[in-house]
């Protein structure tokens, strides 16, 4: 199974991607949207993370509940696809989510429903997997 994040926007403030359940035989299974911190980089807690091809774990804390743990990140370490709706509720981490819309009024879109899409992908996506990032910004 392969999940994978095409990002469309970015601004000084975060990037905007869609995402993509693939399966085994490259059906689509689910999608929804993505929102990560701006390119710094890659710098640790002000910079999403570099695109490229990452095995992910599923993993569980308090904090975040039921959550991915993205592996082998250069110069990075703990970056999680988590719950979470505005770019304030990341460290460098991905949050997933099944709309975009500006929640708080700060004129920048927001994810979501990103608790039951969380739970959503728990629910299709295997223990491990592969999840593959492209930049596709204009």
């Amino acid at each position: 199974m392969k999940l994978e994040i095409i990002r469309f926007s970015e601004n000084s403030r975060q990037t905007l991607s869609k995402f993509i359940v693939f399966d085994d035989y490259n059906c689509e299974l689910a999608q929804g949207f993505m929102l990560e911190l701006p390119d710094n980089n890659n710098e640790r807690r002000i910079s999403r993370i570099n695109e490229g091809e990452y095995d992910c774990i599923k993993r569980n804390s308090k904090k975040y509940d039921n959550h991915f743990h993205v592996l082998n990140v250069v110069d990075r370490s703990y970056i999680l696809i988590h719950k979470g709706n505005y770019n304030r509720d990341t460290k460098g981490c991905i949050l997933p989510g099944s709309g975009l819309i500006d929640i708080d009024g700060d004129g920048l879109l927001d994810v979501v429903s990103s608790v039951p899409t969380m739970k959503m992908l728990n629910r299709i996506l295997p223990n491990k997997f592969k999840l593959v990032i492209k930049n596709q910004i204009l």
